[in-house]
């Protein structure tokens, strides 16, 4: 009901209406305002139930009233009490949501409007009927209730109740009591602008450590070169690129397998390039090259102390590559009891840090590469099943360099200018014989080997041509597979000193195919077999 239509209304027994309030008493309720305003001026977020408890307390205590309540309005409709204070004997109110029971009480209250209620469930409308039980079965005799609101940031409302008696209710106090309901809510609003601000710099300091994380990764990394597209001559390695185009763009697990060195990290860094993460780096990881003792903490992390030697916290891989992508390289080598927590990181995305019980959720697209036979592991019993099938989403094959000769030109090429700017050696060109050498050789150690040797030539080079020299015998597999017989090996040898005597013309008098004795379409069809093609 309006407050006018309440007067007159109910208020302490010691205090009088209008006029007629001793002037003793009006400053004594001025000095509590001022007390507790300068108490909430600078009250920190951890003593605001206290605060806000006494200052209740105080107020109560001060008009003679047996309950006092300070609540909010929330967005959503609830109502909530914040904090509540009573005298002995006398319940408080249950901090937290008011019951839905009190349909009446509830729309006045979402309304904005002031309660004054001298005797209870007298003054209660018929409508009431759920407020009216609760005044008869608790004895609550009278009640006020006071709007309180704090520009767009807080809407609430301070209530006094009294269960010993009916109460009147001075104007001049209500608009003085309101006051102290706003001197709260202030408290209140600034306290969560606080917490805000604690939780907007909270995020920048993670940010800030995810940065400082990242930088550090990237320092082990910085001198690696990236891939700024793949090009190939051999159409077994172009199906390859294409499958790369096809999966670079979804978040798809992808499988590389291959023999070492036959580019898989580069593969890997290619489709990560292409992906929609390629804005942030991608994480390396070499599964091998980790002692099983620590290769758990490097993945996921470690809290200080969970183990000998974790002097401080620090984040792994997984958690560095959030929102990226991870190469988890020779997967094969993960110990058997780590696939389980990987495994649950590709299905649901989240895991704990060694010596903790938080979970840590992430973004991360994996992509893993291997040179044994997982299936073959599954079988034997030394890599899990489940994993081996997560990961074998979308398997990519690279062939090894024997099996693309036609590549062998390109790459030693790409290595020469490599090394040529670091090196400060122009090149010019490789001699018949060094590509002759290069074109034959089996390449064991595939592209990794390659390189190597054309570091080592490029060493050794003192004029523009270079001589490259293979410094050992290529180290014999036991794959079941055939390498190319002596016979090929020395076909190929005699046909490129042909084509470099004739400077690469195979039709005509001195023409490669006039010195071989054969048609120049036969030639040809040689040259296509054994992967001859024209160098520099």
């Amino acid at each position: 009901m309006p407050i006018a239509d309440a007067i007159p209304v109910i208020g302490p027994s010691r205090t009088r209406t209008g006029s007629d309030a001793s002037t003793e008493e009006r400053l004594a309720f001025e000095r509590l305002l001022v007390d507790l305003s300068s108490q909430f001026a600078n009250l920190a977020g951890d003593q605001f139930e206290t605060a806000t408890r006494t200052a209740l307390s105080r107020v109560r205590d001060f008009l003679g009233f047996d309950r006092s309540a300070f609540g909010e309005i929330r967005e959503n409709g609830s109502i909530e009490v914040l904090s509540s204070s009573a005298i002995a004997g006398i319940d408080p109110l249950q901090v937290g949501t008011l019951p839905l029971d009190f349909a009446w009480y509830h729309r006045k209250l979402r309304a904005g409007e002031m309660i004054v209620l001298q005797s209870l469930p007298n003054d209660l409308p018929s409508e009431a009927t759920a407020e009216a039980e609760y005044c008869r079965s608790t004895g609550f005799r009278a009640h006020v209730n006071i709007p309180i609101s704090v520009g767009r940031h807080f809407s609430g409302f301070l209530g006094f109740g009294s269960f010993r008696e009916t109460r009147r209710w001075p104007l001049d106090l209500i608009s003085r009591t309101k006051l102290v309901g706003e001197i709260i809510a202030q408290a209140v609003a600034r306290k969560r602008s606080d917490e805000k601000l604690s939780a907007a710099w909270a995020e920048v300091k993670r940010l800030k450590d995810r940065l400082e994380q990242e930088n550090a990764y990237l320092r082990h990394v910085v001198q690696e070169k990236l891939p700024h597209g793949l090009t190939s001559h051999s159409p077994r390695f172009q199906a390859v690129i294409e499958e790369v185009g096809q999966v670079a763009r979804a978040n798809t697990t992808v499988l590389l397998l291959g023999e070492t060195g036959s580019g898989k990290e580069v593969l890997a860094q290619a489709i990560h390039e292409a992906s929609g993460r390629k804005d942030r780096p991608m994480v390396k990881v070499n599964c091998a090259a980790l002692p099983s003792a620590l290769i758990e903490s490097e993945l996921f992390g470690r809290e200080k102390g969970a183990f000998t030697g974790a002097l401080a916290r620090q984040a792994g891989r997984f958690e560095i590559a959030d929102g990226s992508t991870i190469f988890l390289d020779e997967i094969g080598e993960l110990p058997l009891e780590l696939q389980p927590k990987l495994l649950r990181v590709l299905q649901e995305g989240e895991f704990e840090r060694l010596g903790s019980a938080r979970t840590i959720k992430v973004d991360v697209r994996v992509i893993a590469a291997t040179n044994r036979d997982l299936a073959q592991a599954t079988r034997d019993g030394r890599f899990r099943e489940d994993l081996f099938y997560r990961l074998d989403v979308f398997p990519i094959e690279l062939p090894p360099l024997r099996e693309r000769p036609e590549d062998i030109p390109l790459l030693s090429w790409i290595f020469v200018k490599e090394f040529s700017n670091s090196m400060g050696k122009q090149i010019e060109k490789i001699s018949a014989d060094s590509m002759s050498t290069l074109m034959v050789h089996s390449w064991p150690g595939n592209i990794r080997e390659l390189r190597n040797v054309i570091e080592r030539a490029m060493i050794l080079a003192r004029g523009p041509v270079l001589q490259v020299k293979l410094g050992h015998k290529p180290i014999q597999r036991d794959s079941g597979k055939p390498m190319d017989g002596t016979l090929n090996q020395a076909e190929r040898t005699h046909i490129v000193r042909a084509l470099e005597r004739s400077g690469w013309r195979i039709r005509g008098a001195n023409g490669a195919a006039g010195q071989l004795g054969i048609k120049p379409t036969t030639l040809e069809s040689r040259m296509k077999k054994l992967g001859i093609v024209q160098t520099r």
